[in-house]
């Protein structure tokens, strides 16, 4: 089959309203909510295009009190989220940059950093006061364009990840550092160290597993819905391949 085929066919299946995934790729219906006192938002980068790996939509179908905004900057989190925002150093927010926590505090899955990058003082108050947790969903430098795009997001209490393991996106995506993850496996990582809650991180990985072994599925049968992305590299990656 010829690529304009290939497009002619992947545009002729509907799309699920809710993850918006080709229906084939769609698992919403296995989905069960679990309950959570912490709000979630995914900032969604406009450029992200990956449909068919893309997991910002599944992690919010988990939470009651969720929500996905596509965009590349909000005046204040207040607008982002739709909603008052009492204060806004008491939502958490997952962005690496350079910063590892493996460097920061090895013994911790979670690290609260200070403005200037460093692991903050009181950890454990820091993280237990949190109410929010904030995504941003892109390739590298898109959620690095919407870190700088949204000053408010230094109001909020950055916060970097230690997983124990890789992403289980495998050679499906190659990650360009080993503590890259998927939203969803960051969201259900967060909220439930937050909440301390390891169902929680249960719950979304093994959605995360569903949507994994149905994309092989549809990849055998309809590879016209299964493209796979380009691997995401961060600068200094890059540079180092040009070297």
């Amino acid at each position: 089959m010829s690529d304009q085929h290939h497009v002619a066919a992947a545009e002729a299946v509907a799309d699920c309203p809710h993850c918006q995934k080709p229906k084939p790729l769609c698992i919403c219906d296995s989905v069960t909510p679990v309950a959570s006192r912490l709000s979630l938002l995914i900032l969604q980068h406009p450029q992200e295009q990956d449909r068919a790996l893309g997991t910002a939509r599944l992690a919010a179908q988990h939470f009651e009190n969720a929500a996905v905004r596509v965009g590349l900057s909000w005046p204040s989190l207040a607008k982002a989220l739709g909603r008052p925002v009492a204060d806004p150093a008491r939502w958490a927010i997952l962005y690496l940059g350079s910063s590892k926590a493996a460097d920061l505090d090895p013994e911790s899955e979670i690290v609260a950093l200070t403005r200037k990058g460093e692991a903050a003082e009181n950890q454990r108050a820091i993280l237990k006061s949190i109410e929010g947790v904030i995504l941003l969903d892109g390739t590298w430098s898109q959620a690095k364009a919407l870190w700088w795009r949204n000053p408010w997001m230094l109001k909020c209490q950055r916060v970097i990840l230690g997983p124990r393991r890789p992403s289980r996106y495998g050679h499906l995506r190659r990650e360009p550092r080993r503590d890259g993850l998927s939203t969803i496996e960051a969201a259900g990582m967060l909220m439930a160290a937050l909440e301390n809650r390891p169902d929680i991180a249960a719950s979304l990985n093994a959605s995360f597993e569903r949507m994994l072994a149905r994309y092989r599925e549809v990849e055998r049968s309809h590879p016209e819905l299964t493209p796979r992305p380009k691997p995401r590299m961060n600068r200094d990656r890059r540079r180092k391949r040009t070297v």
